[in-house]
């Protein structure tokens, strides 16, 4: 693989790649893709970390979300947020 400049067919890689590693283009286009990727480093880096990005998405497990602040507690983080704004202030 040669360094070179990103070109027009980069961009066009680059803006179907999510696609592509979702597997929803028509098997002409992925090969296309793949031939272009074989001989492009910066492509073929990009697509790494996007394959990275959505396994690690994929993975994620959301936590069950805290209770929200009642008033009492609310009320002191304006109280304490004033405060710290007058401080600086002075």
């Amino acid at each position: 693989m040669e360094p070179h400049q990103h070109n027009d067919q980069c961009k066009e890689v680059f803006a179907m790649l999510s696609d592509y590693l979702n597997l929803e283009l028509p098997p002409e286009t992925c090969d296309e893709i793949e031939a272009h990727i074989a001989g492009c480093r910066p492509c073929v880096e990009f697509a790494e970390s996007l394959r990275k990005t959505v396994d690690l998405c994929r993975k994620y497990q959301p936590k069950e979300l805290p209770a929200p602040l009642g008033e009492e507690a609310k009320a002191q983080l304006r109280e304490a947020y004033r405060k710290m704004l007058a401080a600086r202030r002075a």
